[in-house]
């Protein structure tokens, strides 16, 4: 029964595909979906990053280079952000492994709450920082600073309220 059933759905979606045009969705960036709205300001771009807060940023470190075979940077202080950074390629995106560097690091907090680390951030290229910040402003998400500040690849970033962005704390950067 469930054979003959089966023989009949199959039947009457290969007619339906010879007689119906698929429905097809479309994307284009280039004009507004509605009319007379104007196209936005900024877009997103690619996610460029998550971020890991560890614990033992050498156990971290040796667990993706010398365990998963993984490309990792060098060590990188960045005082400016309270944190030590290390940088695993993956190909289309890059882990980001974060410790604290000093007693006032916003990483020592999330540790202090999470002993064992765990994911603090994901990054989110923008192809205009200003324009967004202000949109974002506008639409009533928090900002973690007043401006703009220099992130780990030495490019303009900003990061958004965990509380306005569903829990999670994005950090967008300029591409």
């Amino acid at each position: 029964m469930a054979a003959s059933m089966l023989k009949v759905a199959v039947t009457r979606l290969s007619r339906c595909a010879q007689h119906c045009s698929p429905a097809v969705r479309m994307f284009s960036s280039s004009s507004p979906l509605i009319q007379g709205v104007p196209a936005a300001l900024w877009k997103l771009g690619r996610l460029n990053h998550v971020a890991i807060a560890v614990p033992d940023l050498q156990k971290a470190t040796a667990l993706y280079r010398d365990v998963l075979g993984a490309h990792v940077s060098a060590v990188v202080p960045l005082p400016e952000h309270g944190v030590y950074t290390v940088f695993v390629e993956l190909g289309n995106t890059k882990l980001e492994l974060l410790h604290p560097l000093g007693e006032k690091s916003p990483i020592a907090g999330f540790l202090q709450k999470n002993k064992s680390g765990g994911m603090h951030h994901i990054c989110i290229e923008v192809d205009d920082i200003n324009a967004a910040i202000v949109d974002l402003k506008a639409k009533n998400i928090r900002l973690l600073s007043p401006e703009p500040r220099i992130g780990a690849h030495g490019k303009p970033v900003m990061f958004l309220h965990p509380k306005d962005c569903d829990g999670v704390l994005v950090e967008i950067e300029q591409a």
